[in-house]
Parts: C-alpha cells; sequence; structure tokens
C-alpha cells in the first residue's frame, strides 16, 4: 500500500466564507460516501464517483480509486490520507466587466474549464481501460470454465486473500511449520488471526504445470462441499506467488499413518472401513451426486486426508477434468497421474471416465486391507505387483493372505467383501468395473451377490513394458503412444480357464 506522493492544488481565488463552509460541508458528505463505496467494491472494481451541489455552489465533482488488491481496511486508510483527486466548479460573482484584465480572466477561466474537462475524460478513459484489462486478465485467468459456469467466477473471486495475511498466519513460511513437500510445492500449517488453523499448500515458481494445477483447485474445490472432500477456503495470486489455503486436517494423508510402522496401530479394521466407505461417498458426489461431473484422475493414499474423527477427505484436484452434463468419456495426449493407480487404458491411450476413477479406487481399497504399497508390495523374498498377488490369492482360494496381519479383530467378511469389490474395480475392461453408486450398494447391503472378477489388467502385462509406455506417452504424440500401446502386450495367452472360488 502506497501513500506517497500526495498532489494538493489550491484555489486561489478569492471565495465569500459562506461558499466556503458549504463547500467543505458537501465534500466531506461526498467523500465520505464514496470512501464506504470503493473500499466495499469488489476485488475488480474498487472505485466510485459522485457529485454534490448546494445554494451557493454549483456542483462538487468527486471520484476516489483503490488498487483492487488492497483490503478493505486499507482501502479506507488510503482514501482517507491521500484525499483523492477532486475537480470542482465552485459559482463565483463574477466582477464587473469593464476593463481588460477582466477580459484577460475571463479567457483564462475558458483554458481553465477546458483544461478540467480534458483532465477528467482523460481520467475516466484510463479508469475504463484498468478495468477492461483486469477483467481480461481475470477471464484469461478462469478460460477453463464452461460458459455456463461464467457467473462462478465472483464466487472464486470472493475466497482471494491478502497475501500477508497468510505470510504471518505462517510465520513467513517457516521451516517449522512446514507440512509437507509435494510435487507442486510445500505444504504449511497457519493460524488466521481468529484462530482458525489452515494448510497452505505454496505452488512452485516458474511452474506451467503449476499454474493448471493453480486454475483447477481455485474453480474446481471452491464450488463442491461434501463432507469428504478437503474444503478450500481461500487462495493468493500475487506476483510469483501462488497459494492455496485448506481447511487443517490435523492426522496429514493416509500413507502417512497406514505405511507407518507405529501409526498403523491407530488404524484396526473399523476405521479402515469407515475410511474406504468415506473415500467411497466423497467419490460419488464428484461424479454423480454434484451439479458438476469431476474426474480426479490422481486418487491414491498421499491424496487422502485424515481429520481428528478419522474421516477421510478426498484432496489435491490439480489434475482434476471437468465434464459437461451427459459426457462419459474424454482424451488426452497428456498422461498424468501416479503409476500404479493409472487404468490400463487411460495409461496408455489416455481415456478416461469416472471407471478411471473407479479403477484407482480399487488400487486404493486393496493397499488399506493390505497395508501394502502398490508399487513396492512384497510378499516373503519375491517382489511382485499387489494386482498380480491379490489375484493369485483370490484365485487360489487364499485371498485372506492379503489381509493385514494386524488386523486380529474385525469382520473377516467384510474384509473380503472389500478385497472382493477392490478386484472388481481393477478389471481389464472399463465397462465391467462397477460405478461408485453400486459399490455403495455392495458395502452396505450383504444380502447382495456380487459378481465374479475377471484378471486385473496387470496380470497381463510387463511392468517394464509398460512403464516403458508411459514414457512414451509423456512426449504429447498420439502417433508415438498408439505404436508403444501395441508393445506392452507381452503375453496373448487366454487364461479364461481361471475361476476364482
Amino acid at each position: 500500500m502506497e501513500t506517497t506522493p500526495s498532489l494538493c492544488m489550491s484555489n486561489t481565488q478569492d471565495v465569500p466564507p459562506s461558499t466556503v463552509n458549504e463547500f467543505f460541508q458537501k465534500l466531506r458528505g461526498l467523500l465520505g460516501s464514496l470512501r464506504s463505496e470503493t473500499a466495499a467494491a469488489g476485488s475488480l472494481r474498487k472505485f466510485a464517483y459522485g457529485n454534490a451541489s448546494g445554494e451557493n455552489i454549483q456542483t462538487i465533482y468527486g471520484l476516489t480509486q483503490c488498487k483492487p488488491d488492497l483490503s478493505e481496511q486499507d482501502c479506507q486508510a488510503t482514501a482517507i490520507s491521500t484525499k483523492p483527486t477532486i475537480i470542482i466548479t465552485t459559482n463565483i460573482s463574477p466582477p464587473p466587466p469593464s476593463t481588460t484584465r477582466n477580459s484577460e480572466g475571463s479567457n483564462r477561466s475558458r483554458n481553465v474549464v477546458i483544461i478540467v474537462v480534458s483532465i477528467v475524460f482523460s481520467l475516466l478513459l484510463i479508469i475504463s481501460i484498468c478495468i477492461c484489462l483486469r477483467v481480461r486478465k481475470t477471464k484469461g485467468k478462469l478460460e477453463i470454465l464452461p460458459a455456463e459456469d461464467v457467473d462462478e467466477i465472483g464466487n472464486a473471486e470472493s475466497l482471494q486473500m491478502d497475501f500477508g495475511t497468510i505470510r504471518l498466519a505462517t510465520d513467513d513460511f517457516s521451516e517449522v511449520n512446514k507440512l509437507g513437500q509435494g510435487g507442486f510445492g510445500s505444504v504449511y500449517k497457519g493460524r488466521l488471526f481468529n484462530g482458525e488453523n489452515i494448510a497452505v499448500k505454496r505452488l512452485c515458481k516458474n511452474s506451467r504445470q503449476g499454474d493448471k494445477e493453480f486454475q483447477n483447485e481455485v474453480l474446481l474445490v471452491a464450488r463442491l462441499q461434501h463432507r469428504n472432500l478437503v474444503r478450500l477456503l481461500g487462495f493468493c495470486l500475487e506476483g510469483q506467488e501462488r497459494l492455496l489455503v485448506y481447511e487443517f486436517v490435523s492426522n496429514a494423508s493416509l500413507d502417512r499413518i497406514i505405511f507407518d510402522p507405529i501409526k498403523r496401530a491407530e488404524l484396526d479394521w473399523d476405521r479402515r472401513c469407515k475410511i474406504i466407505v468415506g473415500i467411497t461417498w466423497g467419490l460419488l458426489y464428484l461424479h454423480e451426486d454434484s451439479r458438476l461431473r469431476i474426474i480426479h484422475r490422481d486418487l491414491k493414499v498421499s491424496n487422502i486426508l485424515i481429520d481428528g474423527e478419522m474421516n477421510p477427505k478426498i484432496a489435491n484436484f490439480g489434475m482434476a477434468r471437468l465434464f459437461v452434463p451427459d459426457q462419459t468419456q474424454a482424451n488426452t495426449n497428456r498422461v498424468v497421474g501416479t503409476y500404479g493407480y493409472m487404468a490400463p487404458e487411460y495409461a496408455m491411450h489416455g481415456h478416461f471416465s469416472v471407471k478411471s476413477d473407479v479403477y484407482s479406487f480399487g488400487v486404493l481399497t486393496l493397499e488399506i486391507i493390505s497395508r501394502q504399497k502398490i508399487s513396492d508390495f512384497q510378499h516373503g523374498e519375491n517382489v511382485e505387483d499387489l494386482l498380480s498377488y491379490a489375484w493369485k490369492n483370490w484365485v487360489k482360494g487364499t485371498a485372506s493372505n492379503l489381509i493385514d496381519p494386524t488386523l486380529r479383530i474385525g469382520s473377516r467378511s467384510e474384509m473380503m467383501r472389500c478385497i472382493h469389490i477392490g478386484l472388481l474395480c481393477v478389471q481389464e475392461n472399463a465397462a465391467d468395473r462397477p460405478t461408485m453408486a453400486s459399490i455403495i450398494v455392495m458395502l452396505n447391503s450383504y444380502s447382495l451377490v456380487l459378481p465374479v472378477p475377471s484378471p486385473p489388467s496387470f496380470v497381463m502385462y510387463s511392468n517394464t513394458e509398460f512403464k516403458t509406455s508411459l514414457g512414451a506417452l509423456d512426449s504429447n504424440s498420439d502417433d508415438q503412444s498408439q505404436s508403444n500401446s501395441t508393445k506392452v502386450l507381452v503375453n496373448e495367452t487366454s487364461i479364461s480357464d481361471l475361476y476364482p472360488r
């Protein structure tokens, strides 16, 4: 906030005291109303103009303006301290027109009026241009919004927060308050003036991928409200700083609990089942129950936050994609996500849909039950893929081998049912995977007979070849991704003779 330099211009002509008193009385009233209107205006328009008149004065014209990024309090203070530009025309009784000096004064007055009118016109023109540029710039940032959601721009802008406030809340992003480091930046714990704890994601500077993530999270999460989705409190975009402010979730992410040798003891079966069900409800909201249809595209244990009551909250919507009504599938040349959680049709061909999230949910469910990571599952001395191990045991009728040995208490039938659901979610053919709505029914109705799953996709592919295909897709070439997709088939032998017991 700048309060200097300031400019003061005085009227050197003689004005009757009664006119002076009336002028300042009207001026104070005009400025008071304009100052309040300016400070309370939105972030796209922080200016106001008006006029006042009286018996001995013709018109007082006033205009007040603050930079759009100033807070309401700072704008009030600036308007008070700097006395914004005022253009004044007063009705002064002219002296008798009889001398050359009077003629010169008349000419001077006309010149002053012309200059004043020119200044007023130029000032209004500059303000109009600035407003247009500001609106155009904002729309550029929000260009991923569909046309029918343009009204939501105001809702997102209303969440904009001051950088100084966030910096103070995090103690200038102190290392002591650092909660973690991600691919797009760091997360810090903070505390606002009202005592509310917050989590601040500070995106990396000069990252184009970070820009897209920032836009997605602001525009999507700001319009989503569900107990199993992390809540966005605000954002800040100032210079190169891009900050996302979330509700603080006390137990951090699920991977920090379930894969921790000590903390994992806190996750008995009831709590794990509660987490699985909560994730299901959150995804159902994203896919069907909200007025938007959103595909998360990066569902994994590290993107599930756990609150103080062990409720799960889906986080990190930087990769998410918005579907228009009735849209069921989309394609992309740039595959983003985490290896192991990506559905095969997405990883190899760039096709994604709600069934892509279902696949990730299936992997996540098997990880929660087994307490083993999809990427480095180890059974004895043999390292193999978690899905491959799960399927082999399912076929042999020993699926209970997949259950975390620490789960000594809890319903075995519930655990086995969740393994069954997890295998249904990771089937090769996306059409064979259940929807989140049907998974809710499966989890709550034990009288429902579940269909028999087919083999998971990774059983039919070599992990080495599969990673090579992922690398090819990152090159953003349709032809290259299609040609490499044929190379991942390393064993086309039919395994239709395998039936689970």
